[in-house]
């Protein structure tokens, strides 16, 4: 499959436009780790994943990191091509999660396509508004929920992403995405273990009720 079949609104533009979009569109295959795109960087353009997983993060002046949103099968980032926007200044870090194939589209190309049709004009602003929507919703969870709450959160949205409840992924990791430090990860994930929660080996959690991890998720 193509570029113009896992783009939402190609249908909606005119033949013109869809050739530009197809011919700006540059395919890439990048391995788990690989950064996509820094906020320190130049602006990287608009992300179309064909398939894997990336990780869009924020870091803290310390250094710490902390999960914004992840991306899937045929999930778009405008926020790569924040330029695109005026007055937008938002740094974020893009990195696959998994080895992904994915398409980038120049930003002075979708920039210009945003100018000349109310279509993608329209769609922009509909994927920057749930992309900040996901963005608000984490700040009133860092706010307002507790850690082990998130926590919990955290290992239930793994196992549904993973398929399986015996999950491969470290203490740091999680506290990666959640903004915290691996020790406090720890010793929640070892509270956890004490109440049956989960069962702890080396570079995994194994969730061995779920039931109980989605009754502490929702109280």
């Amino acid at each position: 499959m193509m570029f113009q079949d896992y783009f939402p609104i190609y249908s909606k533009l005119t033949p013109a436009q869809q050739q530009t979009i197809c011919a700006s569109a540059s395919y890439r295959s990048v391995k788990k780790g690989t950064v996509i795109h820094n906020g320190n960087l130049e602006c990287t353009g608009l992300l179309l994943v064909k398939s894997g997983q990336l990780r869009a993060y924020i870091l803290s002046e310390e250094g710490r990191e902390i999960t914004l949103y992840r991306l899937f099968d045929r999930d778009m980032c405008m926020l790569s091509a924040s330029c695109i926007m005026n007055s937008l200044q938002f740094e974020i870090t893009i990195a696959a999660e998994k080895d992904t194939d994915l398409w980038i589209v120049q930003p002075d190309v979708y920039k210009g396509l945003m100018q000349e049709s109310a279509v993608v004009a329209n769609y922009t602003a509909e994927m920057m508004a749930t992309r900040f929507s996901e963005v608000m919703w984490l700040v009133e969870q860092i706010m307002w929920k507790s850690l082990d709450k998130r926590v919990a959160a955290f290992l239930l949205e793994e196992i549904s992403i993973e398929n399986t409840n015996a999950l491969r992924i470290t203490h740091e990791a999680i506290a990666n995405h959640l903004g915290t430090h691996r020790e406090v990860i720890t010793r929640m994930l070892r509270y956890f273990q004490s109440e049956g929660l989960v069962r702890l080996s080396r570079g995994g959690v194994e969730i061995i009720d779920e039931e109980k991890l989605e009754a502490l998720h929702d109280a």
